[in-house]
């Protein structure tokens, strides 16, 4: 959910900087920083069992799972978002430590509050992906 909007424009690199020390985070859109909610319980329960299970099953295989706190850049819209889980296995993500370019994997467990933004824009933003299967 969106709470806050800045008026400013801020840089990418501005704003991955700022996120390491925010308390809260904050998803990125053109230039513009938006704070986002914590999330309930059921939301964080349903997360953390999907985000379990893929680990147990991708163990070994070289991807990785993260959940709730990694950021997701999509580089050829300039945005930076918070999938609830998400899975990559592509080796150049390494290079990475705050975010990852090549998921092949992202899952967005719907509040009602955000569902419809959830599958409309920003389910079509996270289309720009390649890696996404």
């Amino acid at each position: 959910m969106v709470v806050s909007q800045s008026e400013y424009y801020i840089s990418p690199e501005e704003y991955l900087e700022g996120e390491k020390f925010s308390e809260i985070k904050h998803e990125y859109i053109d230039g513009q920083v938006y704070a986002i909610t914590g999330a309930s319980d059921a939301h964080v329960t349903v997360s953390m069992n999907v985000s379990m299970l893929l680990g147990n099953h991708l163990r070994g295989s070289g991807c990785r799972v993260y959940m709730l706190d990694m950021k997701a850049q999509i580089e050829v819209i300039n945005r930076y978002f918070y999938p609830d889980v998400m899975v990559t296995c592509d080796i150049r993500d390494k290079e990475f430590e705050y975010f990852k370019c090549y998921p092949c994997l992202i899952i967005k467990v719907l509040s009602e509050s955000t569902e419809a933004y959830d599958r409309g824009k920003k389910f079509a933003s996270y289309r720009h992906l390649e890696s996404l299967q």
